[in-house]
């Protein structure tokens, strides 16, 4: 199990970005978080295996919403995990 930050900037706002990214963490039995951020990007916290992490970073960065669009994003991996038991939009 690996531990995932992603920020993601682009059109990830008002277009269903984050009810998009919460059924590719569904689908691929991701938990964690997805919430808005003030200066308009979107930040995910996630945890899989590995494996199912770079597969969800590649959903990701090619935005799981019709509407959105993905210009920069900023990605971490780490062992610290938060022992998420689902996937949460916030806010």
């Amino acid at each position: 199990m690996k531990h995932l930050s992603i920020n993601v900037n682009g059109l990830v706002q008002g277009v269903g970005f984050r009810y998009s990214t919460f059924q590719v963490a569904q689908e691929l039995g991701v938990n964690g978080t997805v919430q808005n951020e003030i200066d308009g990007s979107v930040s995910i916290e996630a945890e899989a295996d590995q494996k199912i992490l770079y597969i969800f970073l590649n959903r990701v960065k090619s935005s799981p919403s019709p509407f959105g669009k993905v210009t920069k994003m900023d990605y971490t991996f780490s062992d610290d995990l938060q022992h998420y038991t689902k996937f949460t939009v916030i806010g």
